[in-house]
């Protein structure tokens, strides 16, 4: 997630500049053959290229709406994420009374589990938008990406690990393993009913928001919004340049050559740009469908779980104290 409050250029670039200099390239080429070489038969009509932008216009707005809605109730379940675990390292040491190894077992497990969960929902999927090299190079190169086994194994004890290793859903696993603990516990008089009925309630709670971030993660965004917005945009885009061919014709017929030059490059950038907003507006909408690549504007997952364990820790009263994950180039992983 980009932490700073502004952009900056040089980020906006990044992204877009292929399309920049494509737009740019092709917008001179038409601009050349109209005003050059006398190709006037390719000019198009302003006015029905306008209702196709309206169109587009819409269809882009839909799809942003839809794409961030995604995103924020993917920032909300890790919030929540985050507020429950707090609220299990507290039941724990409150019920869980004269058993400080099973404290801190429940606890550690805990943490286990979000990190299992963090690391399961950024495996790349089949719809997943491709990573570009800067990103995987920066995700083999982090250490807090990793398998799930390295990332748990100071977190629960060998046999558990070894336990955990051939499982396809591990942080299933982790929560089965925490009910068979508290079972364990209630048998041995460690905890009554009802405190472990408050226990498993916050448990289910872990098991509600892990199928909620699995669903926004398996559910790929409706390809009949995704795709044909992307299309409608670059055709769009693609005719813009031949809607403006004729829209300065009155004003070239007044100036010198060195005016219609000027105004030549002024209806080309204009174009350029009317084509980067739209396209820009269409890779947002892209970028923010899945919410757990661990790209640019995803949700800080890494950060979260680093939070909560740092909370969970000092419950416990450990010293020191992990460090905050910092950002990265801006960037909050």
């Amino acid at each position: 997630m980009y932490v700073k409050r502004n952009l900056g250029l040089l980020p906006v670039l990044r992204g877009t500049w292929k399309e920049l200099a494509f737009f740019i390239i092709w917008s001179s080429l038409v601009f050349f053959l109209y005003y050059n070489l006398e190709w006037t038969f390719i000019s198009l009509a302003i006015e029905p290229l306008s209702i196709i932008g309206i169109a587009v216009s819409f269809y882009l707005g839909f799809k942003n709406s839809q794409s961030y809605d995604r995103f924020w109730e993917a920032r909300k379940l890790w919030g929540a994420i985050v507020n429950y675990s707090r609220t299990w390292g507290m039941q724990v040491l409150s019920f869980v009374k004269d058993a400080p190894e099973d404290q801190r077992i429940l606890i550690y497990r805990h943490l286990a589990w979000i990190n299992a969960l963090r690391v399961q929902l950024r495996q790349p999927t089949s719809f997943s938008l491709d990573r570009s090299k800067s990103l995987k190079r920066h995700i083999e190169g982090y250490r807090a990406y990793g398998t799930i086994a390295d990332i748990i194994q100071p977190l629960v004890s060998a046999g558990e690990l070894a336990n955990l290793k051939d499982r396809k859903n591990t942080a299933t696993h982790l929560i089965k393993n925490q009910g068979l603990h508290l079972k364990e516990l209630l048998q041995d008089g460690k905890i009554n009913e009802f405190q472990n009925l408050m226990l498993q309630k916050v448990l289910e709670e872990n098991y509600n928001f892990q199928g909620a971030c699995e669903r926004i993660k398996n559910t790929p965004f409706p390809r009949q919004y995704a795709y044909y917005g992307t299309i409608f945009a670059w055709i769009f885009v693609l005719l813009l340049p031949f809607g403006l061919l004729n829209a300065f014709d009155e004003e070239f017929l007044r100036l010198s050559h060195s005016g219609i030059i000027w105004l030549e490059t002024a209806a080309i950038l204009l174009s350029v740009l009317i084509s980067w907003i739209f396209i820009t507006i269409d890779r947002v909408a892209k970028n923010s469908e899945d919410p757990f690549e661990g790209r640019f504007n995803d949700v800080p997952m890494t950060a979260i779980c680093k939070t909560i364990e740092i909370d969970l820790k000092d419950m416990l009263d450990e010293d020191p104290l992990p460090e905050k994950v910092a950002p990265i180039n801006n960037i909050l992983y």
